[in-house]
């Protein structure tokens, strides 16, 4: 490989930060996903990538600028010391480290310093970059000189694609499938989870953009939208119902909104305004299975009018004192 330096187009005094920001310029611009028709271009960002593997390492810059190890992170001269003094004697032994008897060589284990070169992690580089995240890119094995078990970084995978569904109250609580369109133009309907809450992510396997290793992922996000009538309480829905005067009084039964449709929800008599009433598995579906409960309270309106009620109530008092158990 040519100059590190030289293949990024930085100085041999560039700061940590000058080599980051040249890698990502020069990976950008040659990405393999913006450059399908220009072989040429992957062969030059695998070179790059080469380069910023050397550079960003600091003890593995150091020891290049000092000539201890070349471009490609071979040692400058592995064998050195081998000779002189190790064959001297009248024979090939007598050195530790050097040729013993039968001529085989003992090697100790600095005299490889530097072949196990462990790949730097490119995650913080892609981030942001290519879709919306490391766009797959898997990361390096071990590496080292050709011949001492090199491995290729493997082709990277397309790029994720963020998606954000809205979905209405009701179908949320009821788990109703939701249609989403791709970013190919391809339409999918998708089943919403148990325990479904704004946030949510679903990772669509193999719906991302398009890449040498493969196809990257869809992640979708969803938010559940506001309903004019039932709100959310854990599992739970709250509904405030109104009912008459004359419900309450006398009892009755009304009909009442679910996420699941209307039931006939019976009122008896005597019940005052705030009693809050449970109908079981009315609510939203919970990651451990079933559902959580719609909790309803009952709220007494007076007519609009009020003239025959008050005529009606002429000369009757209600003693009681239904703020007793507030101490006033």
């Amino acid at each position: 490989m040519a100059d590190p330096y030289a293949m990024l187009g930085i100085s041999r005094n560039a700061t940590e930060k000058d080599i980051k920001s040249a890698y990502r310029k020069l990976a950008k611009e040659l990405h393999p996903d913006r450059n399908k028709d220009n072989p040429k271009a992957a062969e030059r960002f695998s070179q790059v990538t080469q380069a910023y593997d050397l550079l960003a390492d600091k003890d593995k810059r150091a020891r290049f600028d000092r000539g201890e190890i070349d471009a490609d992170g071979n040692p400058a001269n592995p064998f050195a010391g081998m000779g002189g003094a190790g064959m001297g004697g009248g024979g090939m032994g007598g050195r530790s480290g050097g040729f013993g008897a039968g001529g085989q060589r003992g090697f100790r284990a600095e005299d490889f310093q530097g072949f196990d070169q462990d790949g730097v992690d490119l995650g913080d580089i892609f981030e942001g970059l290519f879709g919306g995240g490391q766009g797959g890119f898997a990361r390096g094995g071990p590496r080292g000189p050709a011949g001492f078990g090199q491995q290729r970084r493997p082709p990277p995978k397309g790029g994720d694609i963020a998606y954000r569904l809205r979905v209405p109250f009701v179908d949320a609580a009821t788990r109703k499938d939701q249609r989403i369109t791709l970013a190919d133009g391809k339409t999918i309907d998708l089943k919403i989870p148990a325990g479904v809450e704004d946030g949510t992510q679903m990772r669509l396997k193999g719906k991302g953009e398009r890449g040498p290793g493969g196809n990257g992922d869809g992640i979708v996000t969803i938010t559940v939208e506001r309903h004019k009538a039932f709100r959310r309480d854990g599992d739970d829905v709250r509904l405030d119902l109104p009912i008459t005067l004359t419900e309450a009084v006398a009892g009755a039964k009304v009909r009442c909104p679910t996420v699941d449709g209307t039931v006939m929800l019976t009122i008896r008599a005597g019940t005052s305004g705030g009693t809050t009433m449970r109908l079981k598995g009315k609510g939203f579906s919970t990651k451990a299975g079933g559902r959580g409960d719609q909790l309803v309270t009952l709220q007494i309106t007076l007519p609009g009018d009020t003239a025959e009620l008050a005529g009606r109530l002429d000369g009757w008092q209600d003693d009681s004192n239904p703020r007793a158990e507030l101490g006033v």
